[in-house]
Formats: structure tokens, C-alpha cells, sequence
């Protein structure tokens, strides 16, 4: 048989001391903290729902489709060789095989077709595995999940909309809605003189005899190439929200005119564009004025996935320093053996185990809120919140020490850590940046007391069991009886804090006491620092370690 491997001995040297190809996985089945988490917060059918997924995302073709997408990021097309204009952004085929693979397998709307009965979960860990394939086709795989809430709003737009949003097939053709057999929806909200202030928009929307009309510009509009959009405009009731579709009712492309692609840091196989309506046809989604609040829940949604979305890159790093350092030698021995490399790997996996069981809970929250249960829902108005900020923060550290633990190979773009590094700051920016959030969560502990009394509900369980835990939660309780206006300059800190807090009580309540203690010790206590790595002397770093693949 002939050897089609690659040459190892070359002209001037024998290639050794590297790491072997990893071959096909299953992101499933190797993801002991993941299997945990659902076997705990999710019923039994989405296990086995996303058996499948978890093979195929770990498999070399569907990671090669994601660094294909990444390297061959979309272009834009304003007109054909005839002069007229399309407005269309062009993919490569890697993209479109990817985004086949979350919208057949039903990802984007498992959360509605199974709403209250473990669809978010369903969802969550779907989006969890997707990441590690690509995170930037999951843009409008979230935007198209989120946008459900919002369609109910208003019936008649539910009733026309919904069925293509539920289908499980993907459909790129750039056709009227009514022509397709799938639609995908994307958003279009900051401007350029407002950003996260969107009540200072410009967007004008007047109605005429067949509909609303819009004018006006977009700064960031997320998937352009969706079926049809969730923007915000000025009437004369206030900022109102409307659906704009890519094709008027008429079947003639709308008035919404692509002037550019953003050249982003990262997220580069996902378009975001700036567009101007010249007088786009639109339809109004929920009460007159009530823009903002008709969003809110489909922002909630989204920021679920952005809490989600940096777990399962963090993951993906993981395993990557991890077998890169089972497998590469350093002065006698594999750096897998090395005692300050296992600090660090070990350091690194208490972080992803921490953002797992947050995430899950969270989801789990969403479920229960749908099934009518008070104390979940007043966590589910919180909780997102509080992981999207605080896994955001920890990202962009997290994986620049995993580059750090490959060398210099981790930092060429031959690696999938230059990418993941590149793509770890967008979370945290997108769906409102860090100051925002933590404003909002402001927000949400003076107007509803009952998520914080839910949300001391959920650590009273650990009270007692750990110093360091007892200590932090002390000091909780009194930064919350500060001053509005102190507490405002705190913010970030008791943000920070409150997530914290929630992961190390998650992880004392259900993971191995070497996962939980430990965590709590280095985040809560003492010891705790900002770089990766920093355990306490005695630290039960093999049976941390022992959970990562073999």
C-alpha cells in the first residue's frame, strides 16, 4: 500500500517532536463537564439529540469547513455585469455547508418546537458545539433563533413569518420569503451617532397606504443576507420596531442598500454590513413606541448565546493546548508532565468547567420561565447578563495562554488558537459591551427585587461549606447596601463578584469536590490573580486534569 502520509525526514532534517494529527472526535463524548451538565439541568432527549452533532463537529471535514470559511471571508456584490443592482453577499461554499449543518439538524429552533421541556438547553449546547466548528456562522444561526419572541408580538407577522423560521431547512437563494423553504433573519439597530444609545436613532419610519416606509442608515447590520431584518425606527409614537424583508411584497428587492462590509478583527466568516433604507417597505412588530421593549426578550435570547458562544471557544483552546501538550517534549520529558504546565492546563479547565455550569443553568432557567415557574424566570432576566459579561472577560486572556502554551506554532494562523484569539473580543462588544451590561444588571436588581432574592436562593446551598466562598458572599451582601450612585462605580466588581459566586456555588453543589474547591480558592479567596496558572500549593491537579481527554 502506498504511503500517503506526510514526509517526516526532509533535505536537511528528520521532522520529530511533534504532536500527531488529532483525526476525527466526538465533542460529545469527550466533554465530561458538558455530558454533566445536560445528564443535570437538560431531559434525556437532548443528549441523544446531539449525539450526532457532536460527532460531526469533531470530525476533520466539518473542522477543515471552518477554517475554510474563516480564510475565505464573504465579498460584496452590488451589481451584476449588467449594471443592476443585487445588494448580495457572496459566501464561500464552506460557509453554506456549515450553516446546512445547524439549521437541518433544527438548532435555531429546537428552542420553540420544544419550548419549557429542555429546548434552550437543547439549543445552548448545540450553539456550544457549533462554535468549535466555526463561531462565525453562528451569528445568524442565533439571530434567527432569537428573532421568535419577537414575531409574537404581533399575530399576523407570526403567522406568516414563524413557519419559515421553524423549518428545518437552509435555503441561501436570494428569493421573496413566500418562494423559499427556509428564512434566516438578521438585525439591524446601532447607528453611527448612537451605538448602544439606539433611542438617539435617526431612522425614520412613516406609514403610507401599503405599509410603513423606512429612510434612514444602519452602522452594523448582522447577516445582510438574511430573509428579512429587526431594526428600530422613529415615529411619531417614539422608537418603534419593525420587520424588514429582503423582498417588498410586491417580489422586488426592497429598498435597503448594502454600502459596505465591516473588515472585523475576527468573526470573519460572518458578514456584518452598513446599509442605508431609501425607502424600505416595512411592518411594525408589537405596541406603537414600545421598540425597545418589544426587543427586549429576543435581546435576552441573544445574550444567552453570547454567554454561550466564548465557553465553547475556551473549550476548544483547551483541547488544543492540552493535546499539543501531551504530545511535544521539553527538557526530558512531555510537557504534559511539566508541573507548572499542569498549573496552567489545569488552571485553564476550571475556567471552562466554571463557564459550562453556568451557561446550563442559565438555559435551564429560560426552560423553566417558559413553563411559568416565577423564581426561574426571574433568573432568566439576570442571569444572561451576568455570563455574558463575565465568560467575555475571560476569553481573550484565556486564549492567549493557550497560544502560549503551543510556542510560536500557536500563534501562526495555520492553528485554530490565532483565529479563536481573534474572535474573542466580539462577544463581549456585540449584544451590549461590558459597561452596558453592567449597567443593565443595575437595572434589573433595583426594578426586580425577586432575581436577586432567586439568585440568593441559588447559593444559599453552599453557605458553610467553603471560607472562601462564606467570605465573598459577606461581601456581596454589603456592597449591595451602597448607594445607587456608589454602587455605579462598583458596578463591574459586583458583576464580577455575583458570577463568580453563582459558578464556584454550581461547582460545590455538583462537581467533583477538586473541581469546586478548587475554583472557589483561586477565584474567591486569597490567592486569586489575574493570570492563568496560579493554583494554591497541594492543589488536586491530577484529578482536575484526569477529566480532560485522554
Amino acid at each position: 500500500m502506498p504511503d500517503h502520509a506526510p514526509r517526516t525526514h526532509l533535505a536537511t532534517h528528520e521532522v520529530t517532536n511533534q504532536p500527531g494529527p488529532s483525526g476525527d472526535g466526538d465533542l460529545l463524548a469527550e466533554d465530561l463537564p458538558l455530558r454533566e451538565a445536560l445528564d443535570r439541568e437538560a431531559p434525556a432527549w437532548v443528549t441523544e439529540l446531539l449525539a450526532p452533532l457532536g460527532r460531526d463537529v469533531g470530525s476533520e471535514s466539518i473542522q477543515a469547513l471552518g477554517d475554510l470559511a474563516n480564510r475565505h471571508p464573504p465579498e460584496l456584490r452590488l451589481f451584476d455585469r449588467h449594471g443592476q443592482r443585487l445588494d448580495e453577499v457572496c459566501y464561500h461554499p464552506a460557509y453554506h455547508q456549515l450553516m446546512r449543518l445547524a439549521i437541518e439538524g433544527g438548532w435555531h429552533s429546537v428552542a420553540w418546537q420544544q419550548e419549557g421541556c429542555g429546548g434552550h438547553q437543547a439549543h445552548i449546547a448545540a450553539l456550544y458545539l457549533l462554535t468549535q466548528a466555526e463561531p462565525g456562522f453562528c451569528c445568524p444561526v442565533t439571530m434567527t433563533h432569537a428573532a421568535m419572541p419577537v414575531l409574537r408580538q404581533s399575530a399576523g407577522v407570526e403567522a406568516r413569518w414563524a413557519p419559515g423560521l421553524l423549518a428545518s431547512d437552509y435555503d441561501p437563494r436570494a428569493l421573496p420569503a413566500s418562494r423559499k423553504r427556509g428564512l434566516t433573519f438578521g438585525m439591524a439597530m446601532t447607528e453611527k451617532q448612537g451605538g448602544s444609545d439606539v433611542r438617539s436613532n435617526a431612522t425614520r419610519a412613516e406609514p403610507t397606504d401599503d405599509g410603513w416606509r423606512l429612510t434612514g442608515h444602519k452602522w452594523f447590520c448582522s447577516a445582510p443576507m438574511s430573509d428579512a431584518f429587526l431594526t428600530l425606527a422613529q415615529t411619531e409614537a417614539g422608537l418603534g420596531c419593525f420587520l424588514v424583508p429582503r423582498f417588498a411584497p410586491d417580489g422586488r428587492r426592497n429598498a435597503m442598500e448594502l454600502q459596505r462590509l465591516k473588515d472585523k478583527c475576527g468573526n470573519r466568516a460572518n458578514a456584518s454590513a452598513e446599509i442605508e433604507y431609501r425607502g424600505a417597505w416595512a411592518e411594525p412588530l408589537g405596541p406603537p413606541g414600545r421598540g425597545i421593549a418589544t426587543l427586549l426578550e429576543m435581546v435576552q435570547q441573544t445574550r444567552l448565546d453570547a454567554a454561550t458562544a466564548p465557553v465553547g471557544m475556551m473549550r476548544q483552546a483547551l483541547v488544543q493546548a492540552w493535546r499539543h501538550a501531551q504530545g511535544r517534549h521539553a527538557f526530558g520529558r512531555a510537557l504534559a508532565e511539566q508541573p507548572l504546565m499542569r498549573m496552567v492546563m489545569a488552571d485553564l479547565a476550571l475556567e471552562v468547567e466554571a463557564g459550562v455550569a453556568l451557561a446550563f443553568r442559565t438555559a435551564r432557567a429560560f426552560d423553566g420561565a417558559a413553563r411559568g415557574d416565577a423564581a426561574e424566570f426571574a433568573l432568566a432576566r439576570l442571569l444572561p447578563a451576568l455570563a455574558k459579561y463575565w465568560h467575555n472577560k475571560r476569553g481573550p486572556g484565556f486564549m492567549a495562554e493557550a497560544m502560549e502554551c503551543l510556542g510560536g506554532i500557536g500563534y501562526v494562523e495555520e492553528a485554530p488558537l490565532a483565529r479563536l484569539y481573534r474572535e474573542a473580543p466580539v462577544n463581549s462588544i456585540w449584544e451590549g459591551s461590558g459597561n452596558v451590561i453592567c449597567l443593565d444588571v443595575l437595572r434589573a436588581l433595583a426594578r426586580h427585587p425577586e432575581a436577586l432574592e432567586a439568585l440568593w436562593q441559588e447559593l444559599a446551598p453552599v453557605r458553610g461549606r467553603l471560607r472562601e466562598m462564606d467570605t465573598a458572599l459577606s461581601d456581596l451582601e454589603r456592597l449591595l447596601e451602597a448607594s445607587p450612585e456608589a454602587l455605579e462605580q462598583r458596578a463591574r466588581w459586583l458583576v464580577q463578584r455575583l458570577a463568580q459566586c453563582l459558578q464556584g456555588a454550581l461547582l460545590l453543589r455538583h462537581a467533583p469536590n477538586a473541581v469546586g474547591e478548587t475554583f472557589c480558592r483561586t477565584r474567591l479567596g486569597v490567592e486569586a490573580g489575574p493570570a492563568y496558572g496560579v493554583l494554591p500549593t497541594g492543589a488536586p491537579v491530577e484529578e482536575i486534569l484526569a477529566r480532560l481527554p485522554g
